[in-house]
């Protein structure tokens, strides 16, 4: 056994319906970000940042590129003989084998990797938040108010508090009442899903509870241990936190970085985001090429035009081609003459020459409305789209389509288009 102060267990296995064909074939955390990243560097390099090293990785959906990317830990520094990164999915046991069910079920599948290091506080983060925070400044707040939790916070607007845990807290930061995503909150106070627990008390609580179907932290630990009359805290955080679970706020948070003044600034020093390496050529920009306000990723060839835009890396942009408000994330290939407006194409998509996405009028979409929103034309991974067809606002396309696909080569808005062998 070697002794750990604090320990980081990093829940990374959700499925990430919200963002639809985004995460068909790939984990949320694994899903492309800004033009280099993934989401899970985020809470990965708050963690290095924080001098944290030892973190275990929970996963479980769609984990192969999460795997991948994560391997040892080596863009992190988490390459340690002793601690670093350990990926945790799960496994089977002797008369007890089951996936995670809740987010504590899955901590608690995993008290004997804890127990390793007999950490005095364990951090609970989640894999699909994109922000910068120190999470030494809250553990030592933990530790001042003599804290059993320590939940992160801050203040949401009052018309969306009742999708968040909520917390009232008093003068002094004590929770006083805890509400799980309630009809009438009673503050605006919301939990950012970043628990610090004293191990002890951690332990004790999903040994209680192990038997709680989809025993989760929000609906059941935090309950219980107020309950019982144990010293829960609110620690406020007052800089950028998205949760990117929607194609809306995907699409925000991404636009986001390319503000004149960004809120959630990718280039400061002090704290840098880490990724993989990527070992690819720089990047080429042609003689007739426009860029205007966006963010081009390693190794792109960009002939067209691009106008507040994030672009992944290897894309190629063919001669006259025109990238509006999109995102295209790694590997996309747009061919001669076509438009993108407002758009999100996974990766390895080839769009055609002479071909439109996102123009239309704003129809809602006839199968997932509270999916396929705000505007946005979105392709799934590998999805292929022919030459000269026009794809419709609040439409989707996945798989290799042909122009038979397309009713007067126009997909209408609102329209969806899944090829036989990929899924909704």
């Amino acid at each position: 056994m070697v002794k750990k102060e604090i320990i980081a267990m990093l829940l990374a296995g959700g499925q990430g319906s919200r963002l639809g064909v985004l995460t068909d074939k790939v984990a949320k955390p694994a899903v492309a970000f800004g033009g280099k990243y993934r989401i899970i560097d985020f809470p990965l390099s708050n963690c290095i940042n924080s001098d944290i090293d030892t973190v275990g990785v929970l996963t479980q959906y769609q984990p192969l590129r999460l795997h991948t990317h994560i391997g040892i830990g080596i863009p992190w520094d988490l390459d340690k003989n002793i601690g670093g990164v350990t990926i945790l999915p799960p496994y089977e046991k002797i008369g007890d084998s089951e996936w995670y069910t809740g987010t504590a079920n899955a901590i608690y599948q995993n008290l004997d990797y804890m127990e390793l290091f007999d950490p005095d506080y364990v951090l609970i983060l989640s894999g699909d938040h994109i922000y910068k925070m120190d999470y030494l400044s809250m553990l030592n707040f933990h530790k001042a108010n003599k804290a059993d939790i320590t939940i992160a916070t801050m203040p949401v607007p009052e018309d969306e508090a009742k999708r968040f845990g909520i917390v009232v807290a008093d003068d002094d930061g004590r929770i006083t009442e805890f509400q799980e995503k309630p009809k009438v909150p009673k503050s605006n106070l919301a939990s950012m899903g970043i628990y610090i627990f004293s191990f002890k008390v951690l332990k004790e609580s999903l040994l209680a509870l192990s038997k709680e179907p989809g025993c989760d932290f929000g609906k059941h630990i935090i309950p219980y241990c107020h309950g019982k009359g144990q010293r829960l805290f609110a620690y406020q955080f007052n800089g950028y936190w998205k949760d990117v679970g929607t194609l809306r706020s995907y699409w925000e948070a991404n636009m986001e970085l390319i503000d004149l003044v960004p809120d959630f600034n990718l280039y400061e020093e002090f704290w840098k985001i880490y990724t993989g390496g990527i070992f690819i050529p720089p990047q080429f920009i042609g003689d007739s090429a426009i860029i205007e306000k966006s963010i081009i990723g390693n190794g792109c060839n960009i002939y067209g035009e691009v106008h507040n835009s994030v672009i992944g890396a290897g894309v190629i942009v063919g001669k006259g081609a025109v990238i509006c408000d999109s995102i295209l994330m790694n590997d996309v290939e747009i061919g001669q003459g076509s438009k993108v407006f407002r758009s999100i194409l996974a990766e390895n998509v080839k769009v055609g020459s002479g071909t439109i996405l996102g123009q239309g009028t704003e129809d809602l979409n006839k199968e997932k409305p509270d999916i396929y929103n705000f505007g946005l034309c979105t392709i799934g991974e590998k999805s292929v789209i022919p030459d000269g067809v026009i794809i419709g606002k609040n439409t989707v396309v996945c798989g290799i389509t042909d122009v038979e696909d397309y009713p007067d080569k126009v997909l209408q808005s609102g329209e969806t288009l899944i090829k036989a062998g990929d899924k909704l």
